[in-house]
Formats: structure tokens, C-alpha cells, sequence
């Protein structure tokens, strides 16, 4: 699988997740955000090594334009180096989320 574009801490505002990220693109009057925060926290709090970051799609316009992020929730899952291997629109399910982790960490 090819990787996409990659993403910094300084990107971020935050740290990477040793093993994998799990990157939130979220607005302020999105309900389905509330939940994929949820489902995300969850996930990252199960398996080790996993961060989550949450970023204000508002606040943060030029990483949005540059990532061509068109709607929240939008979910980014990163492997260890920052490199973007997943991409998601929407509300995702604990599972999928989970399978993409797989991925980005084998």
C-alpha cells in the first residue's frame, strides 16, 4: 500500500503515537465528532503505543485546505513515521478503525 502525505507533531500540535496516530478533523457543531471522539479514545486506550489527536478544523484552515479536508468528522490514521495510511469521512465503526490500525502498524 502506498503511503500518503505525512504529518509532524508541529502539524499536529501534539505528539505522534509510538506506534500509530489517530488524527480527528472535528468542528464545533458536529455531533457525529462527539461520537467518532468516543469511538477514538476507546480505540487508542486499548491498543498500545496508539495516540489521538483531535484537531479544530476551524482553527486550523490551512492544514484542512492542504489535506483537502472537505467535512468533519474526518479521520486520519498515521503509522509511527507520521505518513497518512487511512482516510475517512464520517462517523467510523470501532472495527474499522481497528483493521486500519492494523494496517498502519504492520
Amino acid at each position: 500500500m502506498r503511503a500518503g502525505p505525512s504529518l509532524t507533531e508541529a502539524d499536529l500540535g501534539a505528539r505522534l503515537g509510538e506506534r500509530a496516530t489517530l488524527v480527528q478533523f472535528s468542528s464545533a457543531f458536529c455531533r457525529s465528532c462527539r461520537a467518532t471522539r468516543q469511538v477514538l479514545t476507546e480505540v487508542a486506550a486499548m491498543v498500545e503505543g496508539v495516540g489521538h489527536v483531535e484537531i479544530d478544523a476551524e482553527s486550523h484552515l490551512a492544514l484542512v485546505r492542504r489535506l483537502d479536508v472537505l467535512g468533519t468528522p474526518t479521520v486520519l490514521v498515521l503509522d509511527a513515521e507520521g505518513r497518512i495510511t487511512t482516510r475517512a469521512g464520517g462517523q467510523p465503526r470501532k472495527a474499522d478503525v481497528i483493521a486500519a490500525l492494523g494496517r498502519a502498524v504492520s
